[in-house]
């Protein structure tokens, strides 16, 4: 049996990581939602977030990896049997629930690439994204046909992916990252460097994006308790916890690896990213509400509308290089994006191989097939509904449960100085008591708040005014049937006997 990839360096690993938690809604979705909760108070909220739930979940899903040198489904097998479906439904609903509108999102950005050379998307850019580009039916079930402009974007997105997945661990994603990572971080320095010296832009940026609403984030009252869990949502999708990525990828890393400091350096990078990247978003946008003479709430909005209506509303304002500045902003997206969507490939692939020993080259050009053929509903003329249905019912009901299912998994069922004992053991680095409170209560209790909201909101009111048949056979259908498959292959008998990971006799010592 051929033994397993090991990431080539320890920078390969950062980047690749780094690489899967910095995505498209760090760009988009940050900035709005640090607008929308206090400005720069949110700041509070959100770095307590990441000292209590993300670097704590990371260090989980890093050293689970590591110490099974497995992906989700092997991991948790071993730890406990009857948890292997739970294992299975994670990378499950990465690749099928996630990744297949995921690439048809950057198939948009590749179209805007090219429309950015000369400004195609004209004056009313909010009519052509829905009118002209995506030409949105009157409904979810109103699919009219494909659009072949998208089609082609979601293609090229998954040849990138089958490209850079099809090579041995160190060979495609790490070269890719090393290449990927360091182009993304200068070309977002450009971008915030040319927003910021815009007129209006240090206005936008000091009175909007880094505003201090300190009332907002006072628990004493329901919006800022509202804020507070909003800020733990946040931290848990902007780094890739309970997709089972950061579990996959730390079963590469060499024997002796130093799991705290990785975890911690994802995070704070990936964090960083976000709030950096918000500077050009905010700049750009406060020039052209200036120009236009509206108020800056009127000029920003939510989600992919920033992107792709808002932001080439204010390029098309730009005194001079708007062509410039528009390509390289959407191949900032267009990098972040495939450097994520690898990520989300490599979970399930990694998990198919562990499982069933299937030759790694044969998985990837499989399963990059039937991505595609999965994202062409998402292609159609009523792809922008169930987008957003999918979207909605995979982060706030199944990433939500898997990093819940995680903190009782190695919190209570391996029992948490258990896996604190292996990293002292493999990097010599103490993790303090503290984790265990985080893991074994705090992360899965504000989880749970965050899951739970999400119920009490879906039964008040249908979300996004759709239709409830669409809800049901779009939303609820993705969920339904990813545990489906999760259960369907976790009783597959293994091949071979799963439990093939040995410690050392150091470690057996410190684990027992």
């Amino acid at each position: 049996m051929q033994g397993r990839s090991v990431w080539g360096s320890k920078v390969g690993f950062l980047l690749a990581a780094v690489g899967s938690a910095v995505g498209l809604g760090n760009v988009w979705r940050f900035s709005y939602v640090s607008y929308q909760n206090g400005g720069g108070a949110f700041l509070v909220p959100y770095l307590v977030a990441m000292l209590t739930a993300g670097i704590p979940l990371m260090i989980l899903e890093y050293g689970l990896g590591h110490r099974e040198k497995a992906s989700p489904p092997l991991a948790f097998a071993r730890v406990h049997h009857l948890w292997e479906p739970f294992g299975w439904w994670m990378p499950i609903v990465a690749f099928f629930g996630i990744n297949l509108f995921y690439a048809v999102v950057i198939g948009w950005c590749f179209n805007y690439f090219l429309l950015a050379l000369n400004l195609g998307w004209g004056a009313e850019t909010g009519v052509f994204f829905e009118e002209h580009f995506l030409q949105v039916s009157s409904g979810p079930f109103e699919f009219v046909g494909i659009r072949w402009p998208i089609f082609a974007g979601a293609l090229l997105t998954w040849v990138l992916c089958w490209l850079i997945c099809f090579k041995e661990i160190r060979h495609g994603i790490e070269k890719a990252s090393l290449l990927f990572m360091p182009v993304l971080l200068v070309m977002t320095i450009i971008l915030v460097a040319w927003s910021l010296q815009l007129e209006g832009a240090t206005d936008a940026v000091w009175n909007h994006y880094l505003r201090f609403e300190w009332s907002k984030i006072s628990l004493l009252t329901a919006e800022g308790r509202s804020v507070w869990i909003a800020a733990y949502g946040q931290i848990f999708f902007t780094l890739s916890l309970g997709f089972g990525i950061m579990i996959t990828y730390a079963s590469y890393l060499p024997k002796k690896s130093d799991i705290t400091s990785n975890a911690i350096i994802t995070c704070l990078i990936d964090c960083s990213y976000s709030i950096f990247a918000g500077l050009a978003v905010f700049g750009t946008i406060g020039y052209m509400a200036q120009t236009k003479g509206v108020a800056f709430e009127e000029a920003i909005t939510a989600g992919p509308g920033l992107a792709f209506v808002v932001y080439p509303e204010a390029i098309n304002q730009l005194p001079a290089g708007n062509r410039l500045f528009g390509a390289l902003f959407f191949l900032v997206l267009i990098i972040a994006g495939i450097s994520s969507a690898i990520s989300l490939t490599e979970a399930f692939t990694c998990s198919v191989c562990d499982k069933f020993k299937f030759e790694r080259k044969k998985t990837v050009s499989v399963l990059c097939v039937l991505g595609m053929a999965g994202s062409i509903i998402f292609t159609t003329h009523a792809g922008l509904y169930i987008l957003d249905i999918v979207d909605h019912f995979v982060n706030a009901y199944a990433l939500i449960l898997g990093g819940i299912l995680e903190c009782i998994l190695v919190g209570w069922l391996m029992k948490a100085p258990k896996m604190r004992k292996h990293i002292f053991a493999v990097s010599g680095r103490k993790v303090w008591p503290l984790w265990d409170i985080a893991i074994c209560f705090i992360t899965p209790v504000m989880l749970m708040l965050i899951l739970l909201g999400a119920l009490y909101r879906e039964f008040g009111e249908a979300y996004g005014g759709y239709p409830v048949g669409a809800l049901l056979l779009f939303g609820g259908g993705t969920l339904v049937l990813s545990r489906f498959g999760a259960f369907i292959l976790s009783h597959v008998p293994w091949p071979y006997q799963k439990r093939t990971h040995a410690h050392t006799p150091e470690e057996e010592t410190l684990l027992t």
